[in-house]
């Protein structure tokens, strides 16, 4: 394979890796888990390096991450493989190849990846691809209005930090305080946060009712946590 050819391969394909990386941090965002995690553990995922941290434990703790989790490894293995095999393409060719033609044939495939990794950071590009994703995962995916959003932030333990997004109040605690709902009595939840539009996050009260559009940030079991505030692990746009 000459030179260029093999680079435009090699451009190709750390294009086509860095695509898939964004999927599938998106796909890892959609079950709950903040993007900045999502993707540190996505990369980890697909190059096989075995880093671990607490925040690996996130992605062990519901069935559809670990199932998502092996996709992503398995893709990156077969994915891993052609990326060595476009290498040893690339150095082969420079081998064979006049040490003239080198500097141009590195320069243009560099430069096209560049060029797009600079135009997908410009926030409305990066606003219309994100919104398109978000239609296409409402098409695929059970986004329902009947269900509150629930984001894990973090384990604790066997405890988990959560943020749950009301988009509606379930019957049992429509019109209830926050004492009234007995949250913390029968189900162990603390209600640490809650964050209204227009409003800075606060601590609640006792007296506190829950509106729709509520932010809450809780701590407790995350089953619990998603069965009590019937929450689902997605994301919201709102």
């Amino acid at each position: 394979m000459d030179i260029y050819p093999a680079l435009l391969l090699f451009t190709f394909i750390i294009i086509v890796y860095w695509i898939i990386v964004e999927l599938f941090t998106f796909f890892f965002h959609l079950t709950g888990l903040t993007a900045d995690r999502s993707r540190f553990q996505v990369i980890s995922l697909l190059t096989g390096t075995g880093f671990t941290t607490r925040e690996s434990e996130l992605v062990l703790s519901t069935r559809r991450r670990r199932r998502l989790a092996r996709v992503t490894m398995l893709f990156g293995y077969v994915f891993n493989i052609t990326i060595v095999s476009a290498f040893i393409n690339v150095f082969l060719s420079i081998k064979s190849s006049q040490v003239s033609h080198q500097f141009l044939g590195f320069l243009i495939p560099l430069s096209a990846v560049a060029l797009i990794f600079i135009v997908m950071r410009v926030p409305k590009i990066r606003a219309r691809i994100d919104n398109f994703l978000h239609r296409l995962a409402d098409r695929f995916f059970d986004r329902t209005e009947s269900f509150n959003a629930v984001l894990l932030v973090d384990n604790i333990g066997t405890e988990s930090i959560a943020q749950v997004k009301l988009r509606h109040i379930p019957d049992e605690y429509k019109g209830r305080t926050l004492a009234e709902t007995g949250l913390r009595a029968e189900t162990g939840i603390l209600v640490m946060l809650v964050e209204r539009k227009g409003q800075k996050p606060a601590a609640p009260h006792a007296s506190t009712v829950f509106e729709v559009g509520d932010n809450l940030t809780v701590f407790g079991n995350y089953k619990t946590i998603c069965k009590s505030f019937h929450a689902r692990e997605y994301i919201t746009d709102d």
